[in-house]
């Protein structure tokens, strides 16, 4: 099915789940919405971590990356070797994937081993700043999709709101009237994007680095990436190869990271739009302004788990494969309260999110075809 699905209330509560009394939908809630739902998750084990299942994953991304450079080695300065920026650009997702299950606590209750799991990944594979990246992720979890809390929806290059497009002119301006046909083709600068925002971040001197000593230990990882990287392609191939390889290789990731991130919450609900949105409680906070895309094992390996985003945004340290496991006593209880959940088909999701940034833009399109 591509048509989204809407959960409506139940017909009658669920046996399974404890009875919530609850108004009219859309009304703010306290976090009594929540809680009989975190008590069973609980109750089934689904928020225990998964240590053995991530090391797996790991270690299978890590050979896979040296075969990959590997492969470099043997092909030797050829431009047939710009095929490996392919499976590249996807053992990069999957690294991009680790670092972000790690920031929020899903392989280990370790701190500290959460940490160096997510700076090797973030900093040393990928040349993202771990703290730059915290700092962003966990502001949009606090409020997702709120314009005025959650940075992934302030007004930059997209805009997510008609009143954002207000004195946009020019490049900008002509950037936010094609804005949905320009997304996946801005996509491919996203690898890039990562790499200079975390940098910026990082010399900053008020940037998300606490200590001088964390700002040491990031920028040594963030240079021997660089480092790392150009020596690589500069010694393997000609500097041409290289400087191609290095962009098909980031473009290709811009582009798998956008169709990760960009059906989540792009067109959900906004919560500066209600009145009572700043009271939301918990539930309704993340349900509401997130959307599932339905599939099997292969889009959740595609999209890193992120597919169960009304799930993961509900239960931030949950292992990822406890994801699908946890979707249906999310859904039930949604129902029994009442609260929409909304779950779509994989181009479906694509179509919704960029039928919404094109609704935006439409003023300026207004404007320039009067």
């Amino acid at each position: 099915m591509s048509q989204a699905t809407v959960l409506p209330p139940a017909a009658a509560p669920s046996a399974s789940l404890p009875t919530v009394t609850t108004g009219k939908p859309g009304r703010a809630r306290g976090t009594s919405e929540f809680t009989p739902l975190l008590r069973l998750i609980r109750e089934q084990g689904l928020l225990e971590h998964r240590p053995g299942w991530y090391a797996r994953g790991i270690a299978v991304n890590l050979v896979g990356i040296a075969a990959v450079v590997a492969g470099l080695a043997l092909t030797g300065p050829s431009w047939w070797a710009l095929l490996l920026a392919v499976p590249l650009a996807l053992l990069s997702a999957r690294a991009a994937f680790v670092g972000h299950d790690a920031g929020h606590a899903q392989i280990t209750a370790d701190r500290r081993a959460s940490r160096i799991i997510q700076l090797v990944h973030a900093n040393l594979l990928l040349g993202m700043s771990r703290e730059w990246w915290n700092d962003k992720h966990n502001r949009h979890h606090a409020n997702p999709n709120h314009l005025d809390k959650d940075p992934d929806v302030a007004a930059d290059i997209l805009v997510f709101a008609e009143h954002q497009t207000t004195g946009r002119t020019g490049l900008r301006g002509f950037l936010t009237r094609h804005q949905a046909w320009l997304f996946f083709p801005l996509t491919t600068l996203e690898g890039i994007a990562l790499k200079v925002y975390g940098v910026r971040a990082l010399l900053a001197k008020d940037g998300p680095c606490r200590t001088r000593r964390d700002r040491l230990v990031e920028g040594g990882l963030l240079l021997a990436h660089f480092a790392g990287y150009a020596t690589l392609l500069l010694t393997l191939l000609t500097p041409a190869q290289a400087l191609v390889f290095a962009l098909v290789h980031q473009m290709l990731l811009g582009v798998h990271l956008g169709m990760a991130f960009a059906p989540n919450h792009k067109g959900m609900e906004r919560p500066d739009e209600h009145e009572d949105g700043d009271s939301w409680g918990h539930l309704r906070r993340q349900v509401l302004t997130s959307r599932n895309i339905r599939g099997g094992a292969l889009t959740d390996w595609f999209l890193g788990g992120l597919n169960y985003q009304v799930e993961h945004h509900l239960f931030p340290s949950m292992p990822r494969p406890h994801l699908r496991l946890a979707q249906p006593a999310v859904k039930a209880h949604c129902a029994e309260l009442g609260v929409p959940y909304t779950e779509t088909g994989f181009l479906d999701s694509y179509r919704q999110a960029l039928g919404h940034l094109h609704d935006v833009g439409a003023p300026l399109r207004s404007e320039g075809a009067a």
